[in-house]
C-alpha cells in the first residue's frame, strides 16, 4: 500500500510542478506578495534591519549642542546617520537641525527642530515621543548646567553628563510583552499560510476533477492498486507540493526579507508541515465533492480568501474586534497564524502551540476519513 501510494504521490507532484501556472503561484507570486504587503505595512511598525536609523541634517556652525543632542538620541536607541543631501530623503526617519543652534541657545533664542517620519500608526507616535524626549532631556540639562556653572559650555555639559543621576527609574514588564507584528514580520507568515491554501485548494482539487473527467481515475481503479492507496497517493502529491512551497517560502523570507523564525525554527517547520497536511486533505475533499472545474476553482479561491482574511493572514488578528478573534479560533488559518505568532513573534514556550497542533491533526484525520469514504473514481 505504501509503495503504491508513494508512486501516485510522486507522479502527481511531478505533473503539477511541470505546469507553468503552478510554478508561478508556488515560487513567484508569494515572494511578490511578501514584498508588496511587507513594504506597504512596514510604516505601521518596525520590521527588518536598519529600521532604527535616524538621519540628521545639520546646518552650519551647529556646535556642541548638536553633538549633545546626537548623544541623547543614541541613548534612545537610534543609530545616527549623516547622509549626503541626495540620500537624506531615502531615510524613513529624518531630523533637521538648524544652523547656528549653539549660538541661538547661548543667546536664549528659540530653536526649532524638524522631525520627519514616513508612515503612520503607533510606531510613528513612538518615534515622535523618543525624539521629543531626547530634545527635552537636553533642554533640561542645559537649564541645570546654567544653574550649576552660571553659563552653558561644552565643558559644563560634559561635567553634567559625568555626574551620577540621583533619580533612576526601574522598569519591569508586568507580564509578557506582545508586539503586534507588522511589515515583513506579518506579511511573510500570512502570505505563506494563504498561498498554501490557494494553491492546494485550486490546483490540487482541479487535477482530481480532470482525472475523473478524462477517465484516468477509472483506469486507476482497474489496476491492482487498492482504493486506500489511491486516496493516500492523491493526498501525498498535494502535501509534497505544499511542503515544497512552504520550505521555499521560509528560505525566501529568511534570506530575502530577513525574517526571524524565532527560537524554535524546528517547531515552525513541524507546525507548517501539519498545516499543509490538513490543507492537502481539504483539497482532496474539495476535488471529491465538486462537480465541475469551475466549482472547484470558485470555491477554492473564494474559500481561501475568506479564511485568510478571517484567520489573520491579511492583517494581525490582534488588531481586529474581539468577535473576529474568537472566530479565528475555529479556522485552520487562525490556528496556523496564532501558533506562528506565539512561537515566532511573542516568544512563547513550545508547549503553547500543542493545542494548535493537536486540533490540526484531529481535523486532518476527520478530513482524511471523509475523503476516503466519499472518494469517487467516476
Amino acid at each position: 500500500m505504501l509503495k503504491d501510494a508513494l508512486f501516485i504521490a510522486l507522479s502527481d507532484a511531478r505533473f503539477m510542478l511541470r505546469r507553468k501556472e503552478t510554478l508561478i503561484w508556488v515560487f513567484v507570486m508569494p515572494v511578490v506578495f511578501f514584498y508588496m504587503i511587507g513594504t506597504i505595512t512596514a510604516g505601521f511598525g518596525g520590521s527588518g534591519p536598519g529600521e532604527e536609523w535616524l538621519a540628521i541634517r545639520g546646518g552650519e556652525d551647529t556646535g556642541f549642542v548638536e553633538e549633545q543632542l546626537e548623544r541623547r538620541l543614541t541613548d534612545q536607541g537610534y543609530s545616527i546617520a549623516r547622509p549626503d543631501p541626495a540620500e537624506f530623503a531615502d531615510y524613513r526617519r529624518r531630523l533637521i537641525v538648524p544652523g547656528g543652534i549653539t549660538e541661538s541657545v547661548l543667546a536664549a533664542e528659540p530653536v526649532e527642530l524638524r522631525f520627519e517620519r514616513e508612515g503612520a500608526g503607533p510606531s510613528t507616535l513612538h518615534d515622535q515621543f523618543r525624539v521629543s524626549r531626547a530634545a527635552y532631556t537636553l533642554l533640561a540639562d542645559l537649564i541645570v548646567a546654567t544653574e550649576v556653572d552660571g553659563s552653558i559650555s561644552a565643558e559644563s555639559i560634559e561635567r553634567l553628563n559625568a555626574m551620577p543621576r540621583p533619580l533612576t527609574l526601574d522598569v519591569k514588564p508586568a507580564g509578557q510583552r506582545k508586539v503586534i507584528p507588522t511589515g515583513f514580520t506579518q506579511a511573510v507568515p500570512g502570505t505563506m499560510v494563504m498561498f498554501t491554501l490557494i494553491v492546494l485548494l485550486t490546483s490540487g482539487s482541479v487535477l482530481l476533477l480532470v482525472e475523473r473527467r478524462e477517465g484516468l481515475l477509472r483506469r486507476l481503479a482497474s489496476t491492482p492498486i487498492s482504493r486506500s492507496s489511491v486516496v493516500w497517493g492523491k493526498w501525498g502529491g498535494r502535501v509534497i507540493l505544499g511542503w515544497l512551497q512552504l520550505g521555499f517560502a521560509m528560505l525566501a523570507g529568511k534570506f530575502l526579507f530577513q525574517t526571524d523564525w524565532g527560537p524554535h525554527p524546528g517547531l515552525v517547520i513541524v507546525l507548517l508541515a501539519i498545516y499543509a497536511a490538513l490543507v492537502a486533505w481539504l483539497a482532496v475533499l474539495l476535488g471529491t465533492l465538486a462537480r465541475t472545474e469551475g466549482q472547484a476553482i470558485g470555491l477554492g479561491v473564494l474559500g481561501s480568501n475568506v479564511l485568510a482574511a478571517l484567520g489573520g493572514c491579511w492583517w494581525p488578528i490582534e488588531v481586529t474586534p474581539a468577535w473576529m478573534q474568537r472566530l479565528a479560533d475555529f479556522l485552520p488559518t487562525g490556528w496556523a497564524m496564532d501558533a506562528l505568532h506565539k512561537i515566532v513573534i511573542f516568544g512563547n514556550e513550545p508547549s503553547s502551540v500543542v493545542p494548535h497542533l493537536a486540533i490540526m491533526i484531529v481535523f486532518s484525520l476527520v478530513a482524511a476519513w471523509i475523503s476516503a469514504k466519499w472518494f469517487r473514481f467516476r
